[in-house]
């Protein structure tokens, strides 16, 4: 175990982009954790006006200086940064496990009705850019994060479904599976233990990558009016904020911006490093 786990470390420690890309998702996860100790001014994540401080420049008591009300951009970027990853995490978490059960089942069952029926379905998903399918189902919506991670979610499992059908569907006639059959293994034995465990390698790589996607659809969703609603900071709201402003206050707008490239690079940086750790092609 411990052998595999060091196999594993030189791999993905071998590519110098992907340690960055590992710091980089700690400190975000680390500031999304602890916002509340490591911001000057955490109470200007809520409900807060500050008529004399408004409108200031970045300086020494406002790193990324102050919006309208007076608010610090640099404590509403930090506590942005927990509603991001929140909403990845949860999204991720509903779209992964339906696209890849969905998969499983349409490549093992290959050719049965309810096989095309699946494929056929998220083959209409994916026809619709996933950007424009959230607005879509969001905008049917109140306007708020449970419902903006919902159609997330909604534009997201079909990738997951096409990803683990065509492995699925060259795998279940592999040896290993036909042995499963011929002594008699369950259906949910062979899906389980025998094709899913050789799926997880692409399925996580894409997890890994797609955080950053899933980031930037939730600040796209916000930057309309269609995410999580004042006063609570979130990335694409801040943006938005301060695009009216622009470029007489351009610290409203640039230091949000710079925050959500921080994290996808970080994202896709950590994505190509587990992609080489399960790369076994590579020594």
């Amino acid at each position: 175990m411990m052998e595999n786990i060091k196999i594993y470390w030189y791999k993905f420690s071998r590519n110098k982009l992907s340690i960055t890309g590992l710091i980089i998702v700690s400190v975000c996860i680390l500031m999304a954790i602890f916002a509340e100790y490591i911001t000057p001014f955490p109470g200007h994540s809520r409900e807060y006006v500050d008529y004399a401080n408004a409108s200031l420049a970045p300086n020494s008591t406002f790193w990324f200086g102050t919006d309208i009300f007076g608010r610090d951009i640099f404590s509403r970027v930090v506590f942005s940064f927990r509603g991001a990853l929140k909403m990845s995490i949860i999204v991720l978490c509903i779209s992964v496990p339906v696209g890849v059960l969905t998969g499983l089942v349409a490549g093992y069952y290959n050719g049965k009705w309810f096989s095309t029926l699946i494929m056929r379905i998220t083959d209409i998903f994916l026809s619709v850019p996933p950007l424009i399918l959230a607005l879509s189902v969001a905008s049917l919506m109140e306007p708020n994060m449970t419902n903006s991670m919902i159609a997330i979610t909604i534009s997201w499992w079909p990738w997951y479904t096409r990803l683990v059908y065509g492995m699925a569907v060259s795998l279940r006639n592999e040896y290993f599976v036909k042995n499963a059959e011929l002594i008699g293994a369950s259906k949910l034995h062979i899906l389980i233990k025998e094709i899913l465990p050789n799926c997880l390698s692409p399925v996580f790589t894409k997890i890994a990558l797609d955080v950053g996607w899933v980031i930037l659809q939730g600040a796209s969703l916000s930057f309309v009016g269609l995410g999580e609603q004042p006063p609570v900071p979130a990335f694409g709201q801040m943006i938005s904020d301060g695009t009216k402003y622009m470029p007489d206050l351009w610290w409203m707008t640039i230091y949000p911006s710079l925050a959500v490239a921080f994290m996808i690079v970080g994202f896709n940086f950590l994505g190509d490093g587990i992609r080489d750790m399960f790369d076994k092609g590579r020594q």
